[in-house]
């Protein structure tokens, strides 16, 4: 079985998109005209590796100038907003599935991440948010040294820094 790092913010996010579910299914009832107009919550993935936090939101068909992005007291918030754009001759729609409208998401940012270095990416409907992590939460490698070395290299230290004296014949 394999070790898993304990991580309190994935039952945070579990959660959140619990209760996010919940509610979008408790709006889905109320009227059905104002259903494409309502606000809707992007999915949103979250992982990392050694270097970066990284948050890619599904946001397709929302301009790059309708997105904001701002991080306030380690409080990272994401939103905009998709527009439901009428075309002049009335069509006659029989279903809207997509969502329309305004989404804000908030992540609180851990204590690793630098909220001075953070990059942000929209591509193909995909918006990527790359927050670098602080320069003492990288994982470091420490070399060990073997208790022989250190005493080597100790006596060739001693043998270069010694002046060397001259015997000289007794007379």
């Amino acid at each position: 079985m394999p070790i898993t790092r304990w991580d309190p913010f994935r039952d945070v996010l579990a959660l959140q998109n619990r209760m996010n579910s919940l509610f979008q299914d408790y709006s889905r009832g109320q009227n059905e005209n104002d259903f494409a107009t309502a606000s809707f919550v992007p999915p949103v993935d979250v992982y990392e590796d050694e270097h970066k936090v990284v948050l890619k939101l599904e946001v397709p068909g929302i301009k790059q100038e309708d997105l904001a992005i701002h991080v306030e007291n380690n409080t990272l918030t994401v939103q905009g907003e998709r527009k439901f754009e009428k075309e002049e001759k009335e069509e006659n729609f029989h279903r809207i599935e997509r969502r329309y409208g305004n989404f804000y998401r908030a992540f609180t940012l851990p204590t690793t991440v630098d909220p001075e270095n953070i990059q942000a990416n929209y591509d193909s409907g995909i918006l990527k948010v790359e927050l670098t992590k602080r320069a003492e939460a990288k994982p470091k490698q420490i070399k060990v040294s073997v208790g022989g070395e250190k005493k080597d290299a100790a006596k060739q230290v001693e043998a270069t820094t010694k002046p060397q004296t001259q015997s000289q014949p007794a007379a």
